[in-house]
């Protein structure tokens, strides 16, 4: 009895010790090689997707003379959750994604983050039509797309619903346009896929938004990535990964970083760091050791999606048809059949169906959740698992799924789709953040999050939704957190005109909106609704339109941006 109270203790000593190394590690920092570059870079991007490559693009716009360094892990630039099979493609514009309009308990509909989210990506749009005229973008039809969004909900209680979210909606200028049918015939002239072969008894409704879009953020990365290599100040390193960040004396920063070919580290020094490195940034986020980094941890989801390529069926779906997630998932796991371009080709996805995994990266490493858990953050990890039971049922309920589980999922908003239609494809994975709140305690946040240290020297950028259609208004707000006397100065008049609408709000102004709607639609080749300036509201607004191809000399000396 001695001898296995004896066993029992220096098991629960050496269980207690190799958990404090774990929470504790590293213990010490190990040597790495010093500088190579006296004068420093004026700033290192860690990543190589279109966070890092819309920021690189506003600073080398804002700053020629400014030398940026790019370091990103993989052989190609966005080839993580910004390549056009690993996310969603669609331009989060709040008009079809219903987790952005809760109800509230009085039965009225919330709308205010889907107006937020729309004016992002209005910005965003803006930011597109200024590096096509450019020259930085090609062609829109390359990376952006037609597609109108849908909403698409049955059972008397949802049709509610979404007819007072139409209606809450409509009442701000950017969402003119939407319109609301409960009439079969109607719904199958919008989406033939989502009405053939369902049950006539059962009652449905959709909203119609003309004004939608579809976009592969893999191309614009690829396309900026190119228009940056332009200039001698900037210098993008493919196959490098950053292995180590110390603060010098001077507030400057050494980045480390390994060559994985020939296994080398090098060390550049750098006024400025930005971390956008998707999943990865939380845990280069740690290795900085800034205290900000103790207030978060990470929680990562991927997902699944069934990809229908043959042109019969892709050619039919022209939409984007979101409805209801299930009780307790991610906002990501909106249920939704999704017309895509991708590869030039049109293709349809339907998903997404969570996927766990402990990588941080779809690319990554199945202990990266394991190494961001420490003695900042284990204790916030915890009580955001204990408090979000739902959601770990519904990850665990996911991940028994099989393909008989998934296309009866389908078959509610595909009804005539057959098993041998669909491939299964697996998508990026994204990491949400869990934050220590001073009000709330630890939460679980489904947005993004920007990090920047108290010198202004170091920013990460943290989560995954919307993430890349609001991409060049994050930025922005990086930027001005970063940045601050730039931005009042020099910067404010230059973002002007990369972003005409900068500084307002074109929900606030019906004819802002459509000033700015028009000029982004005609240099994008999108459809352009008129709002009525007066704030009527018809009922029948007319068709969306396809504005006219621009002359030369309209894309290069644009008159509706001359007249900001």
């Amino acid at each position: 009895m001695k001898k296995f109270r004896k066993t029992l203790l220096l098991l629960i000593v050496a269980l207690a010790v190799g958990g404090g190394l774990f929470l504790y590690w590293p213990l010490w920092q190990r040597s790495v090689p010093p500088a190579a570059n006296d004068k420093p870079v004026d700033v290192v991007l860690v990543g190589a997707g279109i966070m890092s490559v819309t920021l690189a693009t506003y600073l080398q716009e804002l700053q020629p003379d400014w030398t940026l360094r790019m370091y990103e892990r993989r052989d190609g630039v966005a080839e993580e959750s910004s390549d056009g099979w690993n996310n969603a493609g669609t331009g989060h514009s709040g008009f079809a994604e219903l987790n952005y309009t809760p109800q509230r308990p009085d039965g009225s509909v919330e709308t205010k983050r889907a107006v937020e989210i729309a004016e992002q990506f209005e910005v965003a749009r803006q930011f597109w039509s200024h590096q096509v005229r450019e020259g930085r973008l090609g062609a829109p039809g390359d990376f952006i797309n037609p597609t109108p969004h849908m909403s698409f909900v049955w059972g008397e209680d949802n049709i509610d619903y979404l007819r007072k979210r139409r209606d809450a909606l409509v009442e701000n200028p950017l969402f003119y346009g939407m319109q609301f049918s409960d009439d079969p015939a109607q719904i199958k002239a919008w989406a033939p896929l989502l009405m053939e072969g369902r049950d006539p008894k059962q009652h449905v409704a959709a909203t119609y938004m003309p004004l939608g879009t579809d976009v592969n953020f893999g191309v614009i990365t690829r396309q900026l990535t190119q228009g940056l290599q332009r200039s001698g100040n900037f210098g993008l390193h493919l196959g490098h990964e950053v292995t180590a960040l110390r603060r010098n004396a001077d507030k400057t920063w050494n980045v480390t970083v390994k060559d994985l070919k020939s296994d080398k580290e090098t060390t550049v020094k750098t006024r400025f760091v930005f971390i956008g490195a998707g999943g990865a940034a939380l845990k280069l986020l740690q290795l900085s050791g800034i205290p900000e980094a103790e207030n978060y941890a990470g929680f990562p989801v991927g997902g699944q999606f069934l990809a229908f390529s043959a042109p019969a069926l892709a050619e039919r779906h022209r939409v984007k048809a979101y409805g209801m997630a299930e009780t307790g998932s991610p906002p990501m796991s909106v249920p939704h059949l999704d017309a895509r371009k991708l590869d030039g080709k049109p293709v349809i996805l339907f998903g997404p169906f969570a996927l766990y995994s402990t990588k941080f990266l779809k690319h990554g490493s199945w202990f990266d959740l394991y190494s961001s858990v420490n003695h900042d953050n284990l204790g916030e990890m915890v009580s955001v698992g204990s408090e979000n039971l739902d959601l770990v049922k519904y990850l665990m309920s996911q991940a028994q799924l099989n393909d008989d589980d998934r296309q009866a999922e389908l078959l509610k908003y595909f009804p005539t789709a057959k098993r041998s239609d669909w491939t299964l494809v697996t998508a990026g994975q994204r990491v949400q953040v869990i934050k220590r709140d001073p009000v709330k305690g630890p939460v679980l946040q489904f947005g993004t999050e920007i990090v920047v240290d108290r010198d202004r020297s170091i920013a990460a950028l943290l989560g995954a939704s919307p993430g890349a259609s609001t991409s060049p208004p994050i930025m922005l707000e990086l930027m001005a957190k970063a940045f601050p006397q730039q931005v009042a100065g020099d910067w404010g008049e230059k973002l002007k005109l990369i972003v005409p609408s900068y500084g307002r709000k074109l929900n606030d102004s019906a004819a802002l909106t459509n000033h700015i709607r028009r000029m982004t639609s005609q240099t994008l080749r999108l459809p352009y609704l008129e709002v009525p300036v007066d704030g009527a509201q018809p009922d029948s607004p007319p068709p969306a339109a396809m504005p006219s191809a621009p002359t030369p000399a309209q894309k290069n000396q644009d008159a509706e941006l001359q007249a900001m």
